[in-house]
């Protein structure tokens, strides 16, 4: 099966709760035409939802219920990491995204910039229905990380990081967005167990994946002077092949750690779902 196939089949048990954030995520878009229309066909584009995917699973695996609160914060989620998107759009000065012209080759800059972050501004609206001051101040330390993931990155273009500095950017970037959506659903149904080592290896394994894809295929980040784990470890900007090898390791790694981090759960259908998603990341 494709990677696709095999995802959608994990999800099937949870499908139900993907949906209904799915169909709320434009509920409250509402903006002139042509913009309201683009944005809610961007935050309506096929997207694998994988942050509420891990998030509910983790909450099922937990014997816990998705209730209105949990969904709340998945919306709240999927719209951080959509105006992201958006904004990355104008910082990389992308066309494409998802088969679709981007909002900022389709309208201006400018206009992409705001849109962002007016999805930012119903995002922190769900938090604040959620009515929990411990998640809010989580959400707000989500925004710093994202933010200073990418100034950083901004200013060590052109320049081979240590390995260090690249997991740690990934988890600004990347990872933290994980943390959020997995820590607070825990937060919110108050169980007693720590999600953190398994949301953050989770994350840092998407994002080495998400690079290590791009080194194969459309090759964008180096020709933007993003140097990601593959050329860390090639030394080489002009053959990061070279360093491919020891980035699978690294990435199966990161895997394998947040597949351990799950032994602390009772065996159930939702764990057992979990732990094929997270290896479904592993590069074989």
């Amino acid at each position: 099966m494709s990677f696709q196939e095999k995802y959608t089949e994990i999800i099937s048990v949870i499908q139900d709760d993907i949906n209904k954030v799915k169909q709320r995520l434009t509920s409250d878009i509402n903006i002139k035409e042509p913009l309201k229309s683009k944005l809610s066909a961007i935050l309506n584009a096929p997207s694998k939802h994988i942050r509420a995917a891990a998030s509910f699973l983790y909450l099922k695996a937990l014997e816990q219920n998705i209730d209105e609160k949990q969904i709340l914060l998945q919306i709240a989620i999927e719209l951080v990491h959509n105006a992201s998107l958006i904004h990355d759009d104008v910082i990389d000065e992308c066309g494409i995204r998802r088969g679709q012209k981007t909002l900022n080759s389709e309208f201006e800059n400018k206009l992409a910039v705001i849109s962002g972050d007016y999805l930012l501004s119903i995002a922190l609206k769900k938090i604040c229905l959620i009515n929990s001051e411990k998640l809010t101040e989580m959400f707000a330390q989500t925004l710093d990380k994202m933010c200073q993931g990418e100034i950083n990155q901004h200013f060590d273009r052109f320049t081979i990081p240590t390995l260090d500095e690249y997991l740690r950017k990934s988890e600004q970037k990347t990872s933290a967005l994980f943390e959020n959506a997995i820590c607070g659903a825990v937060l919110l149904s108050k169980a007693k167990t720590d999600a953190l080592e398994f949301a953050k290896n989770f994350g840092i394994a998407f994002q080495i994946r998400d690079d290590l894809i791009n080194i194969k295929t459309i090759n964008t980040d180096i020709k933007d002077g993003i140097y990601t784990a593959p050329v860390i470890f090639s030394e080489d900007i002009s053959n990061p092949q070279k360093g491919i090898e020891k980035t699978v390791l690294l990435l199966n790694n990161y895997v394998n750690k947040a597949v351990q981090s799950l032994e602390n759960l009772d065996d159930n259908i939702f764990k057992q779902k979990l732990r094929e998603l997270t290896e479904l990341l592993a590069d074989e």
